[in-house]
Order: C-alpha cells, then structure tokens, then sequence
C-alpha cells in the first residue's frame, strides 16, 4: 500500500511545484505555499513510513536468535527505530510548515550513561490539533531520555509501520468501543512501569473541538453527571476526562510507585478543520507546552477523591489553555 502511495505523492508534489507561479501570486495575498508544503510533507510521511516497515524486517532478523536477551535487544532496537523516524518527522515538520516548540520548564536531558528516571511517570497530555501526539513521544524519547508506552485508537493500525514497531514495545490499541478489558490493559501497563519508562494517555479519548465538547457536555447530562457536566461547561478548551482508563493508570500508578505528569500545550488546537489546517500553514506561532508532576505519595485513594482530584488537573490544564490563548500572536514567517 505504501509503495503505491508514494508514487503518486511524488506526482502530487511535482504538480504542485508546477503550479508554483499560481502560489507565488497567491503569496501577494497573504498564502504560504500551501499545496507544495502538504504534498511535500505527505511524501516524506509515506518515504519514513516506508523505511520504518523496513528498518522494523532488520531489527527482526537481526533478533532471530536465541538468548535471554532477545526479547530486551529487540525492544531496544525497536525503539531505536522510533526515534529516528520521529526524528526525521519534527526535523521536517519544522522546515515544511515552520514549526516552533517552547516548552516552560524546559524537558529535562538525562545522559544516557545514568538512570533516566528514578521512577516510571504516567504522562497525561491534552489532545488537540494534528501532530501533537507525535511532538509529545518525541519529547520523551528525544528530550527525556524516556521509553513511552502508548496507549492510543485502535484504527491507527491501519498505519503499517505503527502497527508493526509499536506492537514489539508495551503498548495498548484502545478499539472503538472500550471494555473493561481496555482498562485492565493499563492497568497492568501502568503497574508494570520501571524507572525509565513512561505510560501516555490522552485522557479526553480524541482531539478537542467545540462540536466534541458540546456532545460530550450532553452525555454527562444524559448520564445524571450533573456536576462534571457544569464544570465542562466552564471549561472551554478541553474536553472532560474520560474516568475509567485514567483510574485504571491511576490504579497501576500506584502499584508501581510511578509519578503522574500532566502536560498541556497550545499552538496546534486551533487547527480543527482541513479549511483551518489550509490557513494555518505556514504556522504561525509556535507551540507552547508545560507540564507538572505529582509524586505518587501525593495522588488520593479511593475512586471518588481521584476523580475529583483529576478533574481539577484538567481544570488546571484549561486555565493554561485560556492564559496561553489570549496572548498575542505574531506574524506567520514569509516564504515556502
């Protein structure tokens, strides 16, 4: 599928490039190249793709063998592989669409000669705008010096080279419809965590727009959650938390010793839409990102007190959101 895909972003790109006197006079207007930057970045996408189902066929073989260490050496490759994919992609991300990424306070680096971590984190990010996901396991991986475990929606196993590195490394393919086998899952993610190692959950279960914000404020009321329904009504830009796989990684947390990091970040939300995702191009702010921590001696028992305390992180989360928001944004950069 992907060798077929890549040809004809590479026709795509080449009809783009030469409709370029068209983006040149749009570019009087206010334009930024639009067509050549997202035809460029699909072929690049496609090409990392590509190589990681590749790269994903060596590591395989190259772990054929026997030996207790097999199964380490193959996960460790495997997110070798990763990294240098995700590598690849932010690099051109930045150069295609001019992405910016300041995170306050910075990601701390952590030399690959000591411990990573003293303890295994739960990292819970907001969900909103195209990309985020990548930036946030590429920050860990990159910029932390962390192993992340992913829990993410079941239909990105349509990517092949996601489907084939991520199911060598601890993670969990959340289907459409989650059960209590789905919670059981991260669970047992969270609680099997080790120093160096960070579980992902995107607590609002999909990116944030207003019209999933609307649907999930109804479902509240539907479901007698009068209270958290007011509260998301408060709330302008998340979505409340979904409680039962957040508990379940609260739960695993626990057993494991591992600190809870929220993270929110801004810049990339208000790309909800292809019309927007065509106007927002080149970017024209950078993404802005912060994060805390809370230890694991400081998360409450008992699943009513962590709901309650959950929620007013993500309340906290929503604040940053708006504060962030309301700050000015300078101009888009000029040229492709």
């Amino acid at each position: 599928m992907i060798v077929v895909l890549i040809p004809v972003a590479a026709a795509l790109l080449l009809v783009t490039v030469a409709l370029a006197p068209l983006s040149l006079l749009a570019g009087r207007y206010g334009r930024g190249w639009q067509p050549q930057r997202l035809a460029l970045y699909v072929l690049v996408y496609l090409c990392a793709d590509l190589v990681g189902v590749l790269a994903a066929g060596v590591v395989r073989l190259r772990c054929l063998g026997g030996g207790e260490d097999r199964a380490e050496r193959l996960v460790t490759l495997n997110y070798r592989v990763l990294e240098r994919l995700l590598s690849v992609l932010v690099a051109c991300s930045k150069w295609i669409f001019s992405l910016r990424v300041e995170v306050d306070p910075p990601i701390p680096s952590i030399p690959p000669s000591a411990d990573r971590a003293r303890e295994g984190l739960v990292v819970f990010a907001r969900h909103a705008g195209p990309g985020d996901s990548i930036l946030l396991v590429h920050s860990l991986l990159c910029g932390a010096g962390l192993r992340p475990q992913v829990v993410l929606k079941q239909f990105l196993r349509w990517d092949p080279c996601l489907d084939i590195v991520l199911s060598r490394l601890p993670h969990c393919f959340v289907p459409h419809r989650a059960d209590a086998g789905t919670s059981d899952a991260i669970r047992s993610l969270a609680a099997a965590l080790h120093p160096g190692q960070a579980l992902v959950l995107f607590p609002e279960g999909g990116n944030f727009t207003e019209g999933r914000r609307q649907r999930a404020i109804r479902w509240l009321n539907r479901t007698g959650q009068l209270r958290r329904a007011a509260r998301a009504r408060r709330e302008h830009h998340v979505l409340p938390p979904r409680m039962a796989g957040s508990l379940a990684a609260l739960d695993g947390a626990g057993d494991a010793g591992a600190a809870v990091v929220f993270v929110a970040h801004t810049g990339l939300d208000r790309i909800d839409s292809p019309a927007r995702l065509w106007r927002s191009i080149p970017l024209p702010a950078a993404v802005r990102a912060t994060w805390w921590s809370v230890p694991d001696d400081a998360i409450p028992a008992g699943r009513q007190a962590r709901e309650s305390w959950l929620t007013d992180q993500w309340s906290r989360v929503d604040t940053w959101v708006a504060r962030e928001r309301s700050r000015p944004t300078p101009a888009a950069p000029a040229g492709p």
